[in-house]
């Protein structure tokens, strides 16, 4: 068998996983939280074999979401969860775009409001918003979205670098463009920004 047919047939049973834990996402993670986590724990490990090769040739990986009905992603290496939100509790003396903590399963993490820090329309909370949890060796917060639209793969050097429209807040943490018009965060930048850092992730 050639590599590049191995290769497809890898790729195609990433998407086949990618495809079940979304369907499962959608649906609440109706399963219990042990099975959860060895799904998640999984499915880390599938994205940080793929980032790393994707590095090699050029292409990155990323989740992709909508927020006040903008298309937004972050590189999927960034991301250690994909939650619906339940509930959050507000934190009072922070600023406008923390909107609070939430407990997931035992472990408290900071809930940032993307509209607000973007300064973005803001149409109120539903029962249908979702949160990415950003993660890396030294801090950890969740983004608050709209709707999770799934995994897809970009080519790095297709990305713009600047728009007109995006200035201020939003070009500090762009990463890039999209051809489709996805605006492109650079989740290095937001865990490694100590103004985001509401309260010790210890």
């Amino acid at each position: 068998m050639s590599e590049p047919l191995k290769q497809d047939q890898r790729w195609e049973q990433i998407r086949q996983r990618l495809a079940q834990f979304e369907t499962r996402l959608a649906g609440g993670f109706a399963v219990d939280a042990e099975e959860r986590d060895l799904r998640l724990l999984e499915r880390t490990r599938q994205w940080a074999t793929v980032v790393e090769e994707e590095q090699a040739d050029g292409w990155l990986e990323v989740l992709s979401f909508s927020i006040s009905g903008e298309l937004y992603a972050i590189e999927s290496e960034h991301v250690a969860e994909v939650l619906p939100l339940a509930q959050y509790t507000p934190l009072p003396s922070t600023p406008p775009y923390v909107l609070g903590i939430v407990n997931v399963r035992g472990h408290i993490v900071s809930l940032l409001d993307l509209r607000v820090l973007f300064e973005l329309p803001i149409s109120g909370l539903s029962d249908k918003n979702f949160m990415v949890i950003l993660r890396n060796s030294e801090m950890e917060f969740a983004l608050l979205i709209d709707r999770v639209l799934g995994i897809t793969r970009i080519r790095q050097e297709a990305l713009q670098g600047e728009l007109a429209n995006l200035t201020g807040v939003r070009a500090a943490y762009l990463l890039g463009v999209t051809a489709e018009q996805w605006t492109v965060l650079d989740g290095g930048r937001l865990l490694g920004d100590p103004n985001l850092r509401v309260m010790d992730e210890d």
